[in-house]
């Protein structure tokens, strides 16, 4: 099988008769779930599970299995080494490198140099660390069943001495202004996975790029528009409509797909946002209630922020003092609001669980 030649960009001969009203109909889903996100006083603390969510279904299409609660259990110490823990370390890179993200965008637009900083996050101290992590291939790699010789492959990305050039023709079209910025992002994400430019981790550096390029478009207040939930449910169509625009050129079949990921995505995200919004709020009152505490703010951002948690994390994290944070803990045991999952013992913190949040979150009953 030959090596893929990309197509040049922006592209020409797209089906705007077809694709405009799918454009039109993502960019209001789209809208309508920023207008949440830019009514929450501190997204990062409130949607932090939905985050994690991201990296663990991020990590799922590529093969990893360990869940949401799995994550959150092994960083407040209840999980240890061994325990899935080559894929739950996949998963906190992907977070990692969502968050470190967030903060070079406030001042840098996306850059290759940029690109090849979180292929580094991502790969640290995983599978694939031996795959040149942060570089980008010098050799021709291909997709295939394992061990197929690249005549057997399904897909052979363009060739390495070619692949500078494909990714700062990329990178040119990233900054340009295409007919809109959603089919524009369309094209991005897809370009990307096909120029296939690390040895590793090619799908989920691709699908972190998707929020953080409607952020540098401003299409959102926040670089908090996770994809991955959509993707997942519908992986194999995923693959195929990638596959078509190598094997048939059918980029329209790929953008149509797309866009209706991003309006189902948002209508989604929407919902599970306004509802964790009225959970805040209603705990903001719960936990006042409870506790007539001075410290009622610092305790509710801090089982949103980690609704799974020892208690030495929370003490240390709210710099509340060890006696009272206890009592204030106690105090919503005995009230339901937050429940153990292990007891304290000896020099061995308690670690409590704010289940309501995580199954918000899920989307299901997880605790």
């Amino acid at each position: 099988m030959m090596p893929y030649v990309p197509c040049e960009l922006p592209l020409t001969n797209l089906d705007y008769q077809r694709l405009l009203p799918l454009v039109g109909k993502a960019n209001a889903a789209l809208a309508r779930y920023d207008g949440l996100l830019q009514g929450i006083p501190n997204p990062a603390v409130m949607l932090s599970p939905l985050t994690t969510q991201e990296a663990v279904l991020s990590s799922k299409i590529e093969g990893t299995q360990a869940t949401v609660d799995e994550v959150l259990e092994h960083e407040a110490g209840m999980l240890k080494e061994g325990e899935k823990f080559q894929d739950i370390q996949e998963i906190s890179n992907y977070r990692q490198a969502l968050f470190v993200a967030r903060e070079y965008l406030k001042d840098y637009p996306i850059r290759l140099s940029f690109v090849r900083e979180l292929h580094r996050l991502l790969m640290n101290s995983v599978r694939g660390q031996d795959k040149t992590p942060g570089e980008f291939r010098k050799d021709q790699n291909w997709i295939g069943a394992y061990g197929c010789s690249i005549e057997q492959a399904t897909f052979v990305p363009p060739n390495p001495f070619q692949l500078p050039d494909h990714l700062q023709a990329w990178e040119r079209y990233m900054d340009s202004d295409d007919v809109d910025f959603l089919l524009q992002l369309a094209v991005v994400h897809a370009q990307f996975e096909l120029l296939h430019p690390f040895k590793d981790g090619n799908g989920r550096i691709g699908r972190i790029l998707i929020p953080l390029f409607l952020y540098q478009k401003r299409a959102l207040s926040q670089p908090m528009f996770y994809l991955s939930e959509y993707l997942e449910h519908h992986r194999e169509e995923y693959y195929q409509r990638l596959k078509a625009i190598s094997s048939e050129g059918d980029w329209n079949g790929w953008i149509a797909f797309f866009l209706q990921a991003i309006a189902a995505q948002a209508s989604q995200n929407s919902n599970r946002v306004s509802a964790i919004q009225e959970l805040y709020n209603e705990m903001k009152l719960t936990i006042q209630d409870i506790t007539h505490s001075q410290y009622s703010m610092q305790v509710l951002d801090a089982i949103f922020e980690q609704p799974i948690f020892d208690t030495t994390g929370f003490i240390r994290r709210t710099n509340i003092h060890k006696p009272t944070a206890m009592g204030l803990l106690r105090q919503l045991k005995n009230k339901d609001v937050i429940y153990e999952l292990r007891a304290g013992s000896g020099r061995r913190a308690a670690v409590l669980a704010f289940s309501r949040l995580l199954n918000l979150a899920e989307g299901r009953q997880i605790l």
